[in-house]
């Protein structure tokens, strides 16, 4: 089952509810994929052995792997930081995020600066591009269970918008005026 995605209405409310404007409007894996998000689905209850996984990995070079329960019951200062990832922010480095179990909400913005809800489950493994405004948070189930992924050692640090001057935000905005090939297919 693929991963959903949609824009998003202009709502204050509950951010761990869906957020779909009316009528809804959901948004391709193509044009995701022309923002720079790659996407794949993948079986999370065999993560260990999974060959894509392993290929996806050695090809991208991702040598760093952690899991992270989010959950008021297994994260420290939970509320804290569910506002911290709820803050608009860019990185310097691909953001690569496993959902092994639960689900939440990765939010992006397209190139009108419209936010795009994109609702990832158990087996979606979602690629944010360096230098894309975006942000996380859970849906009401109030948990989920992700592998993180990185080259190197992790560098976690978000700078909040705006960062219209941040050299990874200059070199995403430079991609849309030239056509960067995809080591891999995505989904």
């Amino acid at each position: 089952m693929a991963m959903e995605a949609w824009f998003m209405d202009e709502s204050d409310a509950d951010p761990r509810l869906p957020h779909h404007l009316n009528p809804k409007e959901f948004v391709p894996l193509d044009y995701l994929a022309e923002l720079g998000v790659l996407y794949w689905h993948l079986n999370p209850k065999d993560y260990e052995n999974d060959e894509q996984l392993r290929q996806i990995r050695e090809t991208r070079r991702y040598n760093y792997m952690d899991l992270l329960d989010i959950c008021p019951e297994k994260l420290e200062n939970y509320e804290d930081k569910l506002k911290n990832f709820y803050t608009e922010h860019i990185h310097g480095d691909e953001e690569i995020r496993y959902c092994l179990e639960g689900c939440g909400y990765f939010d992006v913005r397209d190139k009108d600066d419209r936010w795009i809800r994109i609702w990832i489950k158990a087996g979606d493994l979602i690629i944010l591009p360096a230098g894309i405004y975006h942000r996380f948070t859970l849906d009401t189930s109030n948990y989920i269970k992700l592998m993180r992924l990185f080259v190197g050692e992790p560098v976690w640090t978000a700078y909040n918008r705006p960062q219209e001057e941040h050299p990874a935000r200059k070199e995403y905005i430079e991609s849309f005026t030239k056509k960067v090939g995809v080591a891999l297919e995505a989904h």
